[in-house]
């Protein structure tokens, strides 16, 4: 696909994921448990197959709707309470509402960790906010040999205010993780990863305000794009990601091997 398949999503696009967010048509409820929700939607109807759609939904007491957003935006931060991240780094801006970064993770062992490109925007819509991305291609970051290039379809945060400390923050990934997976990567990750995740970054929005004020307390691009100290990049240097065009790694006959952390929370 050419470079110009590209796009910068519009306010249609912004719209049709917080409707997507508020949908449980066609989706399975996995997990349900003191304020948190989980769905999964099998594409192609075969269950044993590694792509898959996970939402999130979680109610967050006593985070303003304005710090989750801070939070999810703030690189810096990210790699103080994220501790799946291995490296996480801006490429360049698009616009004042969207750029592109690099962010690869840690994966539940045996399994090899993985990394992605994607093109972010974000659009605070009247008193909700949502920051969403997919995967492009930039030259000067190709797949690494240690890693396994993921594919983002399409992944974001939908965050819906209840009043001045209260927000409810929605998770929704389509993501080809590449490889085929064993089937428990997928259960643990809608029975245990992704809830575990929403409550980390709920506990970081806590800690969030203290943090900034000794960290460059003035500094935020994402609203103030006037402070980006970002290169501009020009779309033409970007293309499509596909799947199916990235080493397809076969990790399904691994098996599963608990971490000590896991299972001091059994």
């Amino acid at each position: 696909m050419s470079a110009e398949s590209v796009l910068i999503p519009d306010d249609r696009a912004f719209s049709n994921f917080k409707e997507e967010c508020g949908s449980e048509e066609g989706w399975s409820l996995t997990y349900n448990k003191t304020g948190m929700t989980v769905w999964t939607q099998t594409i192609g109807g075969d269950e044993e197959k590694s792509l898959h759609k996970i939402k999130c939904r979680m109610a967050c007491k006593d985070v303003p709707a304005e710090t989750m957003y801070d939070v999810l935006h703030d690189i810096e931060y990210r790699r103080k309470w994220d501790a799946n991240v291995i490296e996480t780094f801006d490429i360049g801006k698009l616009t004042v509402n969207a750029d592109v970064g690099y962010y690869s993770w840690k994966c539940p062992k045996p399994l090899r960790n993985r990394d992605v490109i994607t093109l972010r925007s974000w659009l605070p819509m009247g008193s909700d906010y949502i920051i969403m991305n997919y995967s492009v291609k930039h030259a000067k970051y190709p797949p690494k040999k240690d890693m396994v290039r993921a594919v983002s379809i399409q992944t974001g945060y939908l965050i819906q205010s209840h009043g001045p400390n209260h927000c409810t923050l929605t998770y929704l990934a389509h993501v080809d993780p590449k490889g085929s997976l064993p089937k428990w990567v997928v259960n643990k990750s809608s029975h245990f990863l992704a809830p575990k995740a929403m409550k980390k970054i709920s506990k970081a929005c806590l800690k969030y305000g203290e943090w900034k004020q000794r960290h460059n307390p003035g500094f935020k691009p994402w609203l103030y794009p006037e402070q980006t100290t970002l290169p501009t990049i020009p779309v033409s240097e970007l293309s499509i990601q596909h799947a199916d065009s990235l080493e397809n790694i076969d990790e399904s006959t691994l098996s599963e091997m608990q971490t000590r952390e896991e299972r001091d929370s059994d």
